[in-house]
């Protein structure tokens, strides 16, 4: 008899159904085979020497060569704390100042979501991936092509990113290119992202004039500037640099009127390694590290213990046409390289990983996204920013790619939680039971059964079947899966939508693109 036709007592077929039930149910947060914040750290391209050097270095740049364009206001702050102002105008830093910095600043970082299930404790190894970028294009998959991006594509992305587990924040992924004034642009990112997910978001604020409104908008959606302050559940993404070793002077006056309101910064020095950054790797990391201790002295000199994420995103160029390479061997090692400098200087840190530069999520996007994303993982990089979606180094972002990213970094994150060794995973008594008197096989043991849901981890979408049941079942497509994925969620309301009595008052304040 097969097994449709064959009897099962009761007391095996209630078994079998509990057991079902059971593996059906969610699992407890802290039995989840993966989840936010896991701690890496298992993997390092730099070796001990290797860092000191490069710490060296950058101290180095920083005392010897300093930094030009600081604002007035920079000067006042920075000269403030002991930095020194040279007849050129750069600002250069004392070794001791610089360090007295690390030794001060604050590690204990959590970035909110305007629901606390969300937060993102950033101490030590712990890792978080995420969305992030500036693309111009949305990429559609079916029609093979490109299009600007509005602010509905921007508002889907949240409501999608909402949805998918493995993603634990929001940054601004895209530009609404369909706004072409800039403040109503700042304005309405925030309401897009804000009003799509309840996962913390970072975005950026084009000009230091627009940071009240930006910073209004936000009282609005939080319930007063208190609940804001108490809870600020969006980061500013700041260049503060234009690499090499200039400060960009509109971006820190931003930067300083935003830490006055209370929002956390994300320090971002985005070099590009051959072109703007040197073409060494360890040369590339020595400049986005000595940008980012200088950005750690402004921040720490306009407010002592301002919550800031050291934020070195140096990227790759591909030197025979000098065009960006976000999808390379080189940008892998370049971000894990990055995320050892955090954990040598023990500061929450966030760099760019999941780049591809392919155009479509093919298998060249897959094996670009996926060398990055786990080299950063392995790495304990705390903020793994671009990890999904990205397309053409940075130019496209396709919401295809962000669901199938979800799959993705599902893996990433098992890799990065590692093999844990304890009495039971030994499995000794296991092993005797089954090979004496037992089975000979583990299939139905209680151990395979209840390790199955807190040690493995299932693709949403990937296809695990054999080759005859993929033919049975019509041979399915993953894209196809993906955009039938993505119209089922955005099928739905968005849960994160503000409640009509606050989304009233957003708009008889703002201009708001998105429809009611």
């Amino acid at each position: 008899m097969n097994e449709q036709t064959k009897p099962l007592s009761p007391g095996r077929s209630g078994g079998r159904a509990a057991r079902r039930a059971a593996r059906a149910a969610p699992l407890a947060d802290h039995l989840r085979p993966v989840r936010p914040g896991l701690s890496g750290g298992s993997y390092g391209p730099l070796t001990t020497a290797g860092m000191d050097r490069i710490h060296q270095a950058a101290l180095d740049a920083l005392e010897q060569i300093g930094l030009a364009d600081a604002p007035e206001s920079g000067v006042r702050h920075l000269t403030g704390a002991g930095a020194i102002q040279g007849p050129d105008g750069r600002i250069r830093f004392p070794r001791a100042l610089v360090e007295d910095t690390i030794a001060r600043a604050n590690r204990a970082i959590t970035l909110m979501g305007r629901d606390p299930a969300h937060d993102l404790d950033l101490s030590g190894t712990r890792v978080h991936f995420g969305t992030a970028g500036a693309a111009v294009h949305l990429v559609d998959v079916d029609g093979r092509s490109y299009r600007e991006c509005t602010v509905q594509d921007l508002h889907d992305a949240a409501r999608i990113a909402d949805r998918l587990d493995n993603i634990h924040f929001v940054q601004r992924p895209m530009v609404c290119r369909d706004i072409p004034d800039n403040l109503e642009m700042d304005l309405n990112t925030i309401y897009a992202c804000c009003a799509g997910t309840r996962k913390h978001v970072g975005t950026s604020i084009t000009e230091p004039a627009f940071v009240p409104k930006a910073l209004e908008l936000l009282h609005l959606i939080a319930g007063g500037e208190d609940k804001w302050r108490a809870r600020p559940f969006v980061s500013n993404s700041n260049c503060f640099v234009v690499p090499p070793m200039k400060f960009a002077t509109e971006s820190c006056q931003v930067m300083e009127a935003l830490i006055e309101g209370g929002m956390p910064i994300l320090l971002l020095s985005a070099g590009q390694a051959g072109a703007t950054a040197p073409a060494p790797i360890a040369g590339a990391i020595v400049q986005a590290v000595a940008e980012c201790l200088a950005g750690l002295v402004y921040v720490n000199a306009v407010r002592p213990g301002h919550p800031a994420v050291f934020g070195t995103w140096p990227f790759v160029s591909d030197l025979r046409t000098g065009a960006m390479s976000g999808g390379s061997g080189e940008q892998a090692l370049l971000t894990a390289g990055c995320a050892q400098m955090h954990r040598y200087y023990d500061l929450p840190g966030g760099a760019a990983a999941g780049i591809a530069d392919a155009k479509l999520p093919d298998m060249q996007a897959g094996w670009e996204q996926a060398m990055s994303n786990v080299m950063a993982g392995l790495s304990g990089l705390n903020m793994v920013y671009e990890a999904a979606g990205m397309h053409a180094s940075l130019l496209g972002f396709c919401l295809e790619s962000l669901i199938l990213g979800d799959d993705l970094i599902g893996q990433a994150m098992r890799c990065v939680r590692g093999i844990e060794v304890d009495e039971d995973s030994v499995s000794l008594e296991t092993i005797r039971a089954t090979c004496i008197g037992g089975p000979g096989h583990y299939l139905g043991s209680a151990q395979t059964l209840t390790r199955m849901q807190t040690d493995y981890i299932y693709p949403a979408l990937a296809d695990r079947t054999s080759p005859k049941e993929w033919d049975e079942r019509g041979k399915p497509d993953l894209l196809q899966r993906a955009t039938a994925r993505k119209e089922q969620i955005l099928a739905d309301r968005a849960s994160a939508r503000f409640d009509p009595v606050t989304d009233a008052a957003i708009r008889a304040r703002f201009n708001i693109h998105l429809p009611v």
